[in-house]
């Protein structure tokens, strides 16, 4: 049944999404141009917030669960799943008080109404996956923006997305680096899920009447621990709130 309201509603999402792509396209480059930074994001955050709500032409729900009292006197990694596109605006209004930023694929910095234009402004870190030495370099820079302007980011340590929803193991590069630059930024856990489903046949039909759900996990201060210890901590706890277990080696 999801399918199938997915042919009729489909369309109609994906021209509410387009439209709002489109018309915040000129609406960022005029803020920046003529108000500076903090006008860009100000259209950023409002741009995520009709992204996000697009959902609800899918008949979508969308969750944000945070707890936690999270500081916004300095930089945090906010280390997350992902499972797909639909990931994104949600994390970018919730956290707009955090100033989240994103590593993403260079490739996306070109031809994207919207998309394209805030990841060349907005300050995150673009990176050319087959160049180890310029992601690692542009990664390294964002750790300095976040430190001089009390920015957060928020990576994907999996490295790509998990299609079928099954978490794949995290990889502690991501981290590693950013602390390197920012060793007093706090890591916190965020835990998706169900996003996967609206793709799960691919860009047409999407599916609906999916419970969409964000969850800031208990923050971890790094402190003595390794970006390795970190990095499994993070999976562990994301794995508990998705019901996927670590699994143990095989014993002889």
């Amino acid at each position: 049944m999801s399918k199938l309201f997915g042919y009729i509603l489909s369309p109609i999402f994906y021209i509410f999404f387009g439209l709002t792509l489109c018309i915040f396209h000129p609406i960022q480059w005029i803020c920046f141009k003529f108000f500076g930074y903090k006008a860009h994001k100000v259209s950023v955050d409002i741009l995520n917030f009709f992204l996000t709500y697009c959902q609800v032409f899918l008949f979508n729900s969308i969750n944000f669960k945070n707890e936690y009292n999270l500081p916004t006197d300095r930089p945090i990694i906010f280390a997350a799943n992902h499972q797909s596109m639909y990931d994104i605006p949600s994390l970018i209004w919730f956290l707009k008080k955090h100033s989240a930023k994103f590593i993403s694929k260079i490739e996306l910095t070109k031809g994207i109404p919207s998309i394209s234009i805030n990841l060349r402004l907005g300050g995150g870190a673009n990176i050319n996956r087959k160049d180890n030495k310029q992601a690692i370099s542009e990664i390294i820079k964002l750790g300095r923006r976040m430190k001089e302007n009390n920015w957060s980011t928020v990576i994907f340590p999996e490295g790509t997305r998990a299609k079928d929803g099954q978490l794949k193991t995290f990889q502690f590069g991501g981290i590693a680096t950013i602390l390197k630059v920012v060793p007093d930024a706090l890591v916190v856990p965020v835990a998706i899920e169900n996003s996967w489903k609206i793709v799960r046949f691919g860009m047409f039909p999407l599916t609906t009447g999916n419970a969409l759900k964000w969850t800031v996990l208990k923050p971890i201060e790094p402190g003595v621990k390794t970006a390795n210890e970190i990095t499994l901590e993070v999976e562990n706890e994301i794995r508990k709130v998705l019901g996927q277990p670590m699994e143990q080696p095989a014993t002889l």
